[in-house]
């Protein structure tokens, strides 16, 4: 749900490669540019599809559009409006879950992912289904289209939170949508940045400043390279930046954990949930 080669490049299928395991890691609080980030999140990603696909594949479905770990689907809330007949750009596509929903209701769906890995899972259910995606391994700072190509772009949990020059992936997001078209996304609500990443109760102490938005990288020992990098913004900067590229922000969603909903998510879970929130997702058209 969350996470992005050389621009506009189908996968070919190919037998499964086997990805090594994490490195252990230190953790850092520094700056980090685009190339880095980049260069972190992406291998990051390859290593991490297979036990990504393995643990929430069931709970995504294969077709299946969820918001978030809390399990809110796009029938309920309907941030997308209408696809059918629709051209529908998703970024950080994954598996192409999100986009296969799309597919199967009515709309034009085109992925486009860092991970090589995630974009052969996604030919995968692709065969498995008979519902195929176009999908391609680009960046959300330089989508491979043209202007004025889609009329919906959306992110569950893909790209945003990944990338150091944000104003630069929301510009591309903009010069690719039809005047009017919507843009809409999901992210770990910046509130959470406040606390540990950690699903139990020492989730529930706040540790660090909301405003403080140095990036948080993990930091291979054995290369010293940066191997996973999350960048944070606040509700404000947020709602700023939408503004200063042409969108008109139409909602804030903050999805509230469902009372007999037990499945823990990385850092996300009832004991959290029903207490904080832990995504956001904003609806937004782009006036011109």
């Amino acid at each position: 749900m969350d996470r992005a080669r050389r621009c506009g490049t189908q996968v070919k299928v190919t037998d499964v490669q086997e990805f090594a395991a994490d490195p252990p890691v230190r953790v850092e609080r520094r700056l980090v540019d685009e190339s880095e980030s980049r260069a972190a999140n992406g291998p990051d990603w390859d290593r991490y599809a297979d036990e990504y696909q393995a643990t929430h594949g069931e709970f995504l479905g294969d077709v299946g559009f969820l918001w978030g770990p809390e399990g809110c689907t796009e029938d309920q809330i309907a941030a997308l409006g209408d696809v059918v007949d629709r051209d529908v750009l998703e970024v950080g596509s994954g598996g192409g879950q999100c986009s296969r929903w799309v597919r199967s209701r009515g709309g034009r769906p085109i992925g486009v992912d860092l991970s090589h890995r995630q974009l052969q899972h996604s030919l995968r259910i692709d065969d498995a289904t008979g519902l195929s995606v176009p999908s391609l391994r680009g960046t959300a700072t330089h989508l491979p289209f043209t202007a004025d190509s889609f009329d919906i772009v959306f992110s569950a949990f893909g790209a945003l939170q990944f990338v150091s020059d944000l104003e630069l992936a929301v510009a591309e997001v903009a010069r690719v949508l039809r005047p009017n078209g919507r843009f809409a996304f999901s992210i770990t609500h910046p509130s959470r940045w406040v606390f540990p990443d950690d699903p139990g109760p020492d989730g529930l102490t706040a540790c660090q400043s909301y405003w403080d938005r140095t990036p948080y990288v993990e930091v291979d020992r054995r290369t010293d390279q940066a191997s996973y990098v999350e960048h944070h913004r606040t509700l404000g900067d947020w709602v700023r930046l939408l503004g200063s590229q042409g969108f008109w922000l139409r909602d804030l969603v903050e999805p509230q954990w469902p009372v007999d909903h037990d499945r823990v998510w990385g850092g996300w879970s009832r004991e959290r949930g029903l207490l904080t929130p832990g995504t956001a997702i904003f609806v937004a058209d782009l006036i011109r």
